[in-house]
């Protein structure tokens, strides 16, 4: 890889010189510039997208902003994960990294960051169809979205594997408890299981959740209120799902005897707890993401997901 010093030396000039003629930052002669930019365009010498933030002044971090209306959201495993995997990008790249929750309502707070020259990049989770089209245009060339439209899990194989798998163990009355309607990514789940009772023929059980386990615990006492003949319980995330676990365990249903239960993530607390579940490579995409946006390039891309079978639907702890 072609280095800043193997420029200013074919120029004749200094390193300093040569950074103040690419970057465009500093005070340099008309035979410098051409002599700096003759040279580049020899070695195929491309300035890196961090680099030029650095010499404008801007950029010391990367920020995961997660738009979500509760606060708790910051505590919940996919964030944990995905700001890991993010924090090592920003190191490589001599950055800092910093996790902010937005509001759904949250022009205001993006125009901030915009205008915050000590952002480098900034990854946005949880948004819905929306919002991209709406972010700042001084975050374009800068920005990546974690989800729909952006770097993703193909979710809606990982559902309809475990849907498929719960069909072929006998299960008939299968429930769904979905993500929040507003955000982009919960709609490919919802699809799946949509298009897979219809193919079937199986009737349409869902109820809307909010990816916690509190909101699982509710979920699974409206459905067995609601159709007391569930077999299985579809979750799409494993937050959700032990929440699902939970109740059933109070309300003295058998798991999977009475209901089989499945998740998604496979977190470290689906095998703990013996949950099926479908990955969910949470840090790679985050990484992705992340060096996506470092250097001006759509995060765009799916990340295969794959179910793991385990005793809450009847498994044998194996990947299927």
């Amino acid at each position: 890889m072609t280095a800043l010093t193997d420029v200013a030396r074919r120029a004749g000039v200094s390193p300093a010189t040569a950074s103040r003629v690419l970057s465009g930052s500093g005070p340099a002669s008309a035979d410098a510039r051409a002599r700096v930019r003759s040279a580049a365009d020899a070695l195929g010498y491309r300035t890196h997208p961090v680099a030029r933030m650095f010499a404008r002044g801007r950029g010391t971090r990367i920020v995961l902003a997660i738009r979500d209306a509760n606060r708790s959201i910051l505590s919940d495993p996919f964030v944990s994960r995905a700001a890991a995997a993010v924090a090592e990008v920003a190191d490589t790249a001599g950055l800092g990294v910093a996790l902010r929750r937005l509001p759904l309502d949250c022009e205001t707070d993006l125009a901030e960051l915009a205008a915050d020259r000590s952002v480098a990049a900034v990854l946005l989770a949880g948004h819905d169809h929306r919002l991209p089209a709406r972010l700042p245009r001084a975050l374009h060339g800068r920005s990546a979205t974690i989800g729909a439209a952006g770097a993703d899990v193909d979710s809606g194989a990982g559902i309809g594997a475990l849907l498929r798998h719960l069909h072929a163990t006998g299960r008939r009355r299968i429930a769904m408890v979905a993500g929040p309607r507003w955000v982009a990514a919960a709609r490919t789940p919802l699809d799946a299981y949509a298009t897979f009772v219809a193919d079937a023929g199986l009737p349409v059980r869902t109820v809307a959740g909010d990816f916690t386990t509190a909101r699982g615990r509710v979920a699974a006492r409206r459905i067995l209120r609601t159709w007391p003949d569930t077999d299985a319980i579809v979750a799409v995330s494993d937050a959700t799902a032990l929440g699902v676990l939970d109740a059933l365990s109070a309300l003295g249903v058998r798991v999977p005897g009475d209901v089989a239960v499945t998740g998604f993530d496979d977190s470290p607390l689906a095998a703990a707890a013996r949950l099926t579940s479908a990955t969910h490579p949470v840090e790679r995409i985050a990484a992705y993401a992340a060096d996506a946006a470092l250097r001006g390039g759509e995060a765009r891309r799916l990340f295969p997901s794959r179910p793991k079978l385990r005793a809450s639907c009847g498994g044998t702890d194996s990947t299927a």
